[in-house]
């Protein structure tokens, strides 16, 4: 058996896990960290008519939450590239949906869940150059603190977590609860 793969699991086994897990930033602490992210994002790319890209799957939700709280004209945009599939651990960078809007000349602002070792931001940022962008920022919710397998500036961060497994507001635990009311942490063997 490959200790890469995931083990399902069961809607009442994922809602035990999040009754078991330490809320590490309950939901009115994330909007907050949510509305400074945006009012950064405001004050830099107000003027470049940006491409602003969803990050799939687990930038879905602070890319949603963030759109409405930026008050001026963009373009939107998605990617799904994953080095994680259904494992837990990474691989090799997959491209499941490509870029679709043409990135030539524009600032391209990324928005995904969770900086955790920068390969598949990485990643995304080199083929958004490559494709002639003239800058590409980065928005992540949570920095997760840990030594990194790549070097990645991230331009706009809410909140920092610890080197655990994390889940909500996007994040998942083994494909469930994204739509944690908070960022929870996987409760510690004890």
């Amino acid at each position: 058996m490959n200790k890469n793969k995931t083990s399902p699991i069961t809607p009442e086994q994922a809602w035990a896990v999040l009754r078991q897990a330490d809320c590490l930033y309950p939901a009115a602490v994330v909007e907050t960290a949510l509305d400074g992210m945006a009012a950064q994002i405001a004050g830099a790319l107000h003027a470049t008519n940006p491409l602003v890209v969803c990050v799939m799957t687990g930038g879905v939700v602070p890319f949603g939450k963030i759109l409405p709280r930026l008050q001026f004209p963009f373009q939107i945009d998605y990617v799904h590239a994953t080095r994680y599939g259904k494992r837990l651990a990474g691989g090799q960078l997959q491209w499941l949906a490509g870029p679709r809007e043409d990135p030539k000349d524009r600032a391209v602002l990324l928005i995904d869940d969770i900086l955790d070792e920068g390969a598949t931001l990485a990643g995304i940022e080199a083929r958004y150059r490559a494709e002639g962008a003239r800058a590409v920022y980065k928005a992540v919710l949570v920095v997760k603190k840990r030594p990194r397998t790549h070097d990645v500036k991230i331009d706009f961060a809410g909140l920092e977590v610890p080197d655990r497994y994390v889940f909500g507001y996007g994040m998942d635990y083994k494909g469930y609860l994204r739509n944690a009311p908070g960022i929870y942490a996987e409760a510690e063997a004890k």
